[in-house]
């Protein structure tokens, strides 16, 4: 029961969009975010508006197969594949809902994630793909993925990720990754996953850029240690580029997305 008195249901929608025609996940006044437009399908469920909740704030052009958005309803008749039904009628054709869970009121996504898992797809060679440009970065320089590794080893644990921070971000920037792997899953496509409890503002593509650079030799390995400790975001490579980014999961005692 709300501040009103009013009885409602929390419900855990997970989603996955194509980030490129967003600006990013959270509202912004004039700008067609990935917040906005699931509130709005909110909005002709209900006919009155709903706040939400997501469990990331993607940025302009990055991408999600598991974001996790939460909000209460009213329509406590509607179980969770009627309540995924009406928001796909909904949605507009870049943001799907893969399925609802009913979860407790007091359901945070933001606070409650145990941790996040974060894909880069590098697109590792010389000719661009008309498919892939949205959704892999470009790289044409041949990447040792051992020597990545060994740079990704550094930044594991928790350390001041102040050098891997871009832009705005007054949290605090003591961040705990957990696991990096980097892998071939195909001839051309490197994956960079990343998993933490949470990440401050681009850090995730500052990461893959910096590996990057150690990939083709241009950064030695044992220098990425360097570069956390020396909390300087202007010695470090430049970041990777948003379309290659995605949100992959979510992982709640509850469930995972």
């Amino acid at each position: 029961m709300n501040k009103s008195g009013k009885i409602y249901r929390r419900f855990a929608a997970i989603v996955a969009y194509d980030g490129t025609d967003f600006y990013g996940f959270q509202n912004q006044p004039g700008r067609r975010t990935v917040q906005g437009a699931f509130e709005e399908a909110l909005v002709r469920i209900h006919d009155e508006s709903i706040q939400t909740e997501g469990a990331g704030r993607t940025d302009t052009g990055v991408h999600a197969w598991g974001q996790v958005i939460a909000f209460n309803t009213t329509l406590t008749r509607l179980d969770d594949g009627t309540m995924k039904n009406a928001l796909n009628a909904n949605l507009p054709p870049d943001l799907i809902v893969r399925r609802v869970e009913s979860v407790s009121e007091n359901f945070s996504p933001r606070f409650a994630a145990l941790k996040r898992v974060y894909n880069y797809y590098i697109l590792n060679r010389r000719e661009p793909s008309i498919f892939l440009r949205r959704y892999t970065w470009l790289f044409p320089y041949k990447l040792d993925l051992e020597l990545m590794r060994n740079g990704a080893e550094h930044l594991l644990g928790e350390h001041d990720f102040s050098a891997f921070r871009t832009g705005k971000d007054e949290r605090s920037p003591v961040r705990t990754v957990l696991a990096i792997r980097v892998l071939r899953t195909g001839r051309d496509i490197v994956l960079v996953r990343v998993e933490g409890v949470s990440f401050l503002r681009r850090m995730v593509r500052n990461i893959v850029g910096t590996l990057a650079r150690v990939g083709i030799g241009y950064l030695d390995a044992g220098k990425v240690k360097d570069l956390v400790l020396a909390g300087d975001r202007s010695v470090l490579p430049s970041s990777a580029p948003a379309q290659g980014l995605f949100f992959h999961k979510a992982v709640f005692e509850e469930f995972e997305s």
